[in-house]
Order: structure tokens, then sequence, then C-alpha cells
């Protein structure tokens, strides 16, 4: 086998690329890559360098690929591993570049290691164990470690057995169980959880709003830079910053990813004033980004959930992944989930400190998710 390194998604054919994102994940698109970089969201400058890696068969077969990047900081990651690069600093160590596979910006489990649906299982392990071998080699150019985020469960116990340390974390998802309608979904509730969602909305109706939810074809330019104000104005009021896109990029995906765009608006006297961005594939709706002009009582939950739920009953989804954080999320139907990190460490001390913590993290998270269990919403015959 034949290990490449990218300097760009450009360097790899856009249909070979994407043959091998065989769920057809939008976030593994390489068109979505190529936004990225084309709006110099991530680039040497950003912080995100990118360094994709392919493996090829003897003969040129694209067998595998996977999204890698040379990273100058943490940041954008939603695996927080700053404390890792200050023991690495009190021992007299840099803890970047490192090296990490992961969607920039996206805290959204899915597929990390591409491969051809061509591979028989000793294949499959043998491009893991190169990519793995081959990884483990590159960090020794100065790199503290390789750390790919959010891969499905499969994939990270299977990085366990090549020797990569696994952390767990978790989120909140909405799963849809058949439900024909917004009030089927709120029917499993206790009745004071459900009350609490209809006085929710009625609030938001009672204050002129509404609601639209527009596919990519309907997103017009206008509509994209309105959008960007608001992305802006939410990173402004939760980290001081601007966000980490721009403009270029969500132009760019407004014309190449159309059909795995949702845009939940929020009108009111006749003015655009929030929406909520959505990713779709052909079983999951991915939030992302939201914003508005002014607040107002609940219009974030209705513009970035309870739209999005809406949208995923019509559609028949079986998942509305919403992101990162958010223990509001739970009393509005949304359930705890384990997610998942691997880490490669190349100083075999700190490595054997960073395991004893994980072990330790690992514990607390799996009774934090118990304990969110037993504050769900739902009626006791609905868990």
């Amino acid at each position: 086998m034949q290990i490449e390194w990218l300097k760009g998604i450009h360097q790899c054919d856009e249909n070979a690329w994407d043959k091998l994102n065989t769920t057809n994940n939008p976030f593994l698109k390489h068109c979505y890559f190529t936004a990225l970089e084309k709006s110099a969201c991530t680039n040497t400058a950003s912080g995100w360098e990118p360094h994709h890696l392919i493996v090829r068969e003897e003969d040129g077969q694209m067998l595998a690929a996977m999204p890698l990047y040379i990273k100058y900081h943490s940041y954008g990651e939603y695996v927080f591993d700053w404390s890792w690069a200050n023991a690495w600093r009190s021992c007299g160590l840099e803890y970047y570049p490192k090296l990490l596979t992961a969607v920039p910006f996206t805290p959204s489990t899915g597929p990390r290691i591409l491969l051809t649906d061509q591979l028989t299982q000793e294949q499959t392990d043998s491009v893991y164990r190169t990519v793995i071998e081959n990884l483990f080699e590159r960090c020794k150019d100065g790199y503290s470690g390789w750390h790919i985020l959010f891969p499905e469960k499969a994939v990270s116990d299977r990085l366990v057995e090549y020797g990569c340390l696994q952390r767990m974390g978790y989120q909140f998802h909405w799963f849809n169980r058949d439900y024909q309608h917004f009030d089927d979904f709120t029917d499993s509730f206790t009745s004071r959880k459900r009350k609490n969602i209809k006085k929710e909305r009625a609030r938001v109706k009672s204050q002129g709003f509404v609601f639209k939810q527009l596919r990519g074809t309907e997103i017009d330019d206008a509509l994209w830079q309105k959008f960007y104000t608001f992305y802006q104005l939410t990173y402004l009021k939760r980290s001081g910053h601007h966000g980490y896109l721009n403009l270029d990029f969500f132009r760019l995906i407004g014309q190449s990813m159309q059909d795995n765009l949702m845009m939940a608006i929020a009108i009111k006297d006749s003015e655009v004033v929030a929406a909520a961005l959505n990713f779709v594939d052909s079983a999951t709706l991915y939030g992302r980004y939201w914003g508005c002009l002014e607040e107002y009582d609940f219009l974030h939950f209705e513009t970035c959930y309870y739209q999005g739920i809406e949208f995923c009953i019509r559609e028949k989804l079986a998942r509305f992944d919403a992101g990162a954080q958010g223990e509001h999320k739970i009393q509005r139907g949304f359930e705890p989930v384990p997610i998942w990190s691997n880490h490669l460490i190349r100083h075999n001390e700190l490595a054997d400190a960073i395991r004893d913590f994980l072990a330790q993290e690992k514990l607390a998270v799996k009774n934090y998710l118990s304990d969110c269990k037993q504050v769900l919403p739902f009626n006791t015959f609905n868990r």
C-alpha cells in the first residue's frame, strides 16, 4: 500500500474521494472541505493546515481517505485538550503542532476514515494498520501526537486495538420514534413537561413570529449575508470573536451543497430576524449555526430545536444531531448519547498519565449520562 500526504483537498479527485463517502455524510464531502479551503477558513494562518491522508493500492486504486490537519492550537475542536497542552509545557515539551483528524468546527459523529466498500475484513485491518503505523512515524517529525475526533463507536473501538487511547464524551440528540406530527412527540412527555413546551411555542407565536424552513435552492445571497450577520453576533456574545467561518464559506456551500441544507428562518414584521442553519442527509438533521438580531422569549428554542424536530418528522429523518453542549435540550426531548475520540500520544510517560485521566473521566461521563436519563421528560413507559 502507498501513503500520500496532501496539502489540500484539491490534490484529490472529487469523484474518487466522494466514492469512499459511502454514507454520503455532508461533512465528509469533497465540496465541504473545498469550501473550507477556498474560503481560507482552513489554512496555516488559521491554525488548520490541511494534510489529508490517502491510501492507495500499488496499482494506484484509492482504498482509503482521511481528513487530516496540522494543528497549531486547539480552537474549534470541541474535544478539549488545553490541560494536556499545559502538561506538556510544564514538562518543557511542545504540544503543538499536533496532527488532527476531524471535520473543522463541527462536533458531529460520523465517518473519519473513508474506505472503499470493496475491501475484505483482512484488507480493512491492513488499511487501519498502515494508517496508524504511518501516523506514528509522521509524529516523529515534530508532532506530539495524532487525535481523531467524533469517530463512530466501531471505529473508535478498532483504534484502541491499534494502541490509541479512547476518550468518552456526551451530547444530546433527538430520535424520531415514528412520530407523524409534533404533538405525537410531545404526547410522549409527562403532563408538566408537555405543558412547558406548548407554553414556549405559544409565547413565540404571541410575539408575532412566522417560521419558514428553506432548502438550499431557496437561500439567496441576500439571506446568506443576513445569516452571516446573525452568525457573527452569536459568536461575539458567546466567545468575543466573529466566528471561525466567513461569508465566502457560506456562499460556497450555498452553491455546492444545496441538497444538504435547510435553514429555519424567523420572520417578524416581514423581516428575517433570526435563522438556524442545518445540514441534512438521508437519515439525520445536523443543527450547526444560529443567530438573531435581538433576543426574544424562547426564540432560540423554536428556531433551533422545534423547527428542526418538525422538519425531521415531516421528512421522516431518524435523528436530529443538534450539536455540542446544552443540558437545556434534555427537558425538550433530546436524549444523552456518548461521543468518542481517540488519541495516539508519542510521549510514553504523558500517554500513561492521560490514560489514567481518561479512565476516571469515562466513569464520570457514564454516571452523568445515567443521571441525565433519569430526568428525561418522557413518560416512564416511553423512556
